[in-house]
């Protein structure tokens, strides 16, 4: 039986979420792609954006959602 696309979107999506937690529980940091920007989100809850500086050295600022 195949899924259809909300059925598998919303296990997806549980499957995310499950994981997110499981990763906050163990202290880990958690990384992803929104809107072109790579984030490491801590196991705090506190978000930072990924950068490479023009040496190549990588960089992270905290990112203040609006």
């Amino acid at each position: 039986m195949l899924l259809k696309g909300e059925e598998l979107q919303a296990i997806l999506d549980k499957a995310a979420e499950q994981a997110r937690k499981e990763a906050k529980q163990a202290g880990a940091s958690i990384y992803y792609i929104r809107e072109e920007k790579r984030i490491r989100e801590s196991a705090d809850g506190q978000k930072f954006e990924i950068l490479i500086d023009e040496s190549g050295k990588r960089v992270e600022r905290v990112l203040h959602e609006q």
